[in-house]
Parts: C-alpha cells; structure tokens; sequence
C-alpha cells in the first residue's frame, strides 16, 4: 500500500513539474512574440525613411570626410541593403524599453514583493544607462575618432569608407558603449546578491582600471581615443557603482534598546 500511494504521488508531481514546465514554455513564447512584434512595429515603420536614418547614423563620419570625398559601395547589392540593416538596428535600439519590460514580465511572478521593489528601478535604470552609452558613443566618441582617422590617412590615400562595414562597425561600437554603462546596475546587482561587498569591490580599483583599459584595447579601434573614451567612463561608472551599493544597500542599524 504505501508502495502504490508513494508512486501515485511521484506521477502527481511529476505531472505538476511537467504542466508547469508547458506553462512557462508558453508564457515565455509569448513574451518573445511581444518583443519581436515591437521591434517589428518600429521596423516597418523605418522603413520608408531607410535611407534617411543611415544617412543620420553616417553623419559622424560623414562630417569628417575630406572635401570632395564620399563613402563608397563595393558590393553591388550594398546600396539597397544596407539602409534596411540600419532601419532593423535602430528599430531594435528603439524598441529595447519593450524588450527588457517582456523579460521583465516573465520573470517578476517568480519574485518576492521585496525583490520586485529593487528590481523595477533597476529595470528602469538600465534601459536609461544604456540609451545613455549610445548616446556618449554617437555624440562624442564617433566625432573624436573619425576625425582622428581622417587626420592620421598617409598622404595619397583616399579616406572612402564602404558602407556595410561602416555599419557592421559603429553597432558594434553601440552595443559596447551601451553594455558598458550597464556597469553600475551589475555591481549593485552582484552586491544585492551577497557576491561581493563595497569593500571588496574599492580594494580591486588598480586592477578594475587595469582591466578597463584593456577591454577598451580589445573592443575598440587601434587608437588611444576611443579606448581612452571607453576606459574612463566605465571605471567612473565602477565608482558610481561602488557609491550607490554603499547608499541603497546599505543594512539598517539595530535599534536602540530601550531604557
């Protein structure tokens, strides 16, 4: 008897597990259907204005181009696909709020209500810092470095830069930028989590500096500016990190006992 009642239980839960394991697949599918159908909704309506948006994303280039020179096109289907590349990135740029709010929704049930108060102000900040990323690299980083490009060309040479490649260039540059100034949002999470500690993270600062200029060396082009500009602001963030771990973290103080 006991034999039988303990195998029906086991089918119980394991009938459970599986219902609830379909029960996330589904939710999950519909999460990933919502994202893609914004970045689709934003997608077609960039469309029409494809060549407009690239020529906006190339202007940092552009502007720094000697006179009479222009970006060029060396494979033939270039001029026609390359647009429509630029219209699905900065859809997906532009759609991200979307994409981050259905991860979130898919994993807040699974949270406690103390979780879901820290969580959502970090969900917040982090579409913010990484708006804000791309923004330092379209803004100031991209004018400073191409402009030294176009200082450094060997004389004779004809700075024409192919169009995909300038593409396949700056998103990646977007996407480093934007992960990069995620910095703070990591160490407050690896803090809330009890991985490291404040105090931890301030004794690494020579190695965290270390480190930042060399992942600007590894990520970004050969030259000292872009590198510079990606390493000082990511160990600057590390500090803000730091700052905000201490304030938002930080345990209450026992009370004092009563006289």
């Amino acid at each position: 008897m006991n034999s039988e009642s303990e195998r029906k239980d086991k089918e119980e839960k394991e009938e459970l597990e599986e219902s609830s394991l379909l029960s996330h697949l589904i939710e999950l599918r519909s999460r990933l259907m919502k994202a893609a159908g914004a970045i689709l909704v934003v997608f077609v309506g960039l469309v029409p204005f494809a060549q407009e948006v690239f020529t906006l994303v190339a202007s940092p280039l552009m502007s720094q181009l000697p006179e009479g020179f222009t970006m060029v096109a060396i494979r033939p289907a270039s001029p026609f696909l390359t647009p429509f590349k630029t219209a699905f990135f900065v859809a997906l740029f532009t759609a991200m709020p979307v994409v981050i709010y259905q991860a979130w929704a898919f994993v807040a049930p699974g949270l406690y209500k103390r979780e879901k108060k820290v969580a959502l102000p970090l969900v917040l900040s982090s579409i913010f810092l990484f708006y804000a990323g791309a923004a330092f690299a379209y803004f100031v980083v991209f004018p400073l470095m191409f402009s030294f490009f176009a200082a450094a060309t060997p004389e004779g040479v004809a700075m024409m830069t192919d169009i995909g490649e300038y593409l396949d260039f700056v998103v990646v540059l977007f996407f480093v930028f934007g992960l990069a100034f995620e910095v703070p949002i990591a160490i407050l999470m690896l803090v809330g989590a009890g991985i490291v500690s404040p105090q931890s993270l301030g004794s690494k600062r020579p190695y965290i500096l270390l480190g930042a200029f060399t992942l600007g060396m590894l990520v970004t082009p050969p030259d000292m500016i872009s590198q510079t500009l990606l390493a000082i602001p990511m160990y600057l963030l590390y500090e803000i990190g730091i700052l905000m771990a201490r304030l938002m973290l930080k345990k209450p103080e026992p009370e004092a006992e009563a006289d």
